[in-house]
């Protein structure tokens, strides 16, 4: 009675309900997660008081890069660079291959069922034994089937699985917030290179118009040197000054055009010309932009928020190190019917019923499973310091990007007044020399010193509007 399949399978139920009651009360080693503090200041070195103190709580960082790059053509082309770039892209199917690393990891965690059959039929007419009575024939073909049904499951006592399971969704978290920093970091790149053709563009314009100046410059030189009213000396310093515009124009054409492929790039499109007509480029940035608190960088910037989702996902790698030092239990049953014959298959005579159960124990194997707990527990630590490095970046490049803020204007604007005087020193020297009443040298190093001011009077405006681009990105804006 014992024997019997009834019996056996109440005991395997029994038995299994048993293992399945230890498997849901048993412990989850590894230690807990804990976010590691991190001493942030109470506020951003180089940031306005006024702003700070008036609205703390508001960040630029908080808002959507519309709302921040307001130059229609600009938001044109971060728009485009958002769907065609091939970083976005990349970023995206890497988030879609974790994604499918949790599925296959998580599937740890429950039973595996697979079913199977045979089956052998033949049928025998009388002249395969060579008998020509149609009595010797097998009028019944010969067959033998089954069909088999079976589960195998590794009770997850200790948590290893649920702790691979975690450190797989922690580091798909890490590479969410991965996907997220690089969207942050082509919104910054289209911004900066858009900013860089308009400085260049500028720059071009300047250099053309120096140009024809000077060309009308080296009539008049010409004219008075033929005349016999200015030295062969004063010509050829007018043509220095010539020379020198048009030597820069094929440079700053050339920086442009590579520029626009650099932005081509970007787009995810081939090398070509980028339409820009705005004026309005080089718009100083507004000030006292508001920056929030230190504290709001740890939820905001994404390179933050995957250093520590990695961190995370280290801290249950010593989980899973701890788990490999228990036994590890599997138990497997199948169950099947079977007969000599394809109608007997089903018979309740036919069935067989039995279980598996298999028990392993580490008890030596020359150190590995101690010096795999002993790396998990370096790699968090290693990881802690990654986190905690990469909050003191997130602090410094806001404090750089505050200090330029204030600095570049302060410089644009100084700069602004020596081109005016460069402006007029460089007419009075133009007076003075038609009236005799000095060298051409003197109009050379005006003129000179007036080209050099307008040129950096140019990179003075594109440095400012540079440290929007650089504050807001610094504060974890343009991923939104």
């Amino acid at each position: 009675m014992r024997n019997s399949p009834l019996w056996f399978r109440r005991t395997f139920a029994i038995a299994a309900g048993g293992i399945l009651a230890g498997a849901l009360a048993g412990c989850n080693v590894g230690p807990k997660y804990k976010r590691p503090a991190y001493p942030a200041p109470p506020a951003f070195r180089g940031a306005d008081e006024a702003a700070v103190t008036s609205d703390a709580q508001n960040s630029l960082g908080d808002q959507n890069w519309v709302q921040v790059f307001r130059e229609p053509e600009l938001q044109a082309l971060i728009r485009t660079a958002l769907t065609n770039n091939y970083d976005i892209q990349i970023a995206a199917q890497r988030v879609a291959e974790q994604q499918a690393q949790v599925q296959i990891t998580r599937s740890q965690e429950f039973p595996t069922l697979s079913v199977g059959g045979t089956g052998i039929g033949a049928s025998f007419n009388s002249s395969t034994f060579g008998s020509s009575s149609g009595s010797n024939s097998i009028s019944s073909p010969l067959s033998e089937g089954s069909f088999n049904l079976s589960a195998a499951w590794t009770p997850d006592f200790w948590g290893l699985y649920r702790k691979q399971t975690q450190a797989a969704r922690a580091q798909l978290l890490a590479q969410t917030w991965a996907q997220r920093a690089v969207r942050l970091s082509l919104v910054q790149s289209v911004a900066t290179t858009y900013l860089q053709i308009r400085a260049l563009d500028r720059q071009l314009d300047i250099t053309k118009q120096t140009l024809k100046a000077r060309q009308d410059s080296v009539k008049l030189t010409q004219t008075l040197a033929d005349g016999g009213a200015a030295p062969l000396s004063d010509l050829r310093q007018a043509e220095q000054l010539l020379y020198t515009a048009t030597s820069q124009i094929p440079q700053l054409e050339q920086q442009i055009q590579q520029q626009e492929n650099a932005m081509s790039l970007l787009l995810g499109d081939n090398p070509g010309p980028i339409v820009r007509t705005s004026p309005n480029a080089l718009t100083p940035p507004p000030q006292d932009l508001p920056t929030g608190l230190p504290t709001q960088l740890l939820e905001r910037r994404p390179d933050i928020q995957q250093a520590e989702a990695t961190l995370v996902a280290a801290n249950a790698q010593i989980g899973i190190a701890r788990a490999q030092f228990f036994p590890q239990l599997t138990i497997s049953a199948s169950g099947g019917v079977g007969g000599d014959s394809l109608s007997s298959i089903f018979s309740p005579d036919g069935k067989t019923i039995y279980g598996i159960g298999s028990l392993a124990q580490p008890l030596f194997e020359g150190g590995k499973l101690r010096g795999q707990l002993n790396i998990a527990k370096e790699t968090q630590k290693e990881d802690v310091f990654a986190y905690q490095k990469t909050i003191a970046t997130a602090l410094h490049d806001v404090s750089n990007a505050l200090i330029a803020l204030n600095k570049q204007r302060v410089y644009r604007e100084q700069q602004e007044k020596l081109v005016d005087a460069a402006q007029d020193s460089t007419r009075l020297a133009r007076m003075r020399y038609q009236g005799g009443a000095t060298a051409y040298l003197e109009v050379l190093t005006t003129d000179t010193n007036l080209f050099t001011a307008q040129l950096n009077l140019v990179s003075a405006q594109q440095g400012e509007a540079l440290t929007l681009v650089q504050l807001y990105s610094a504060l974890g804006g343009g991923w939104q």
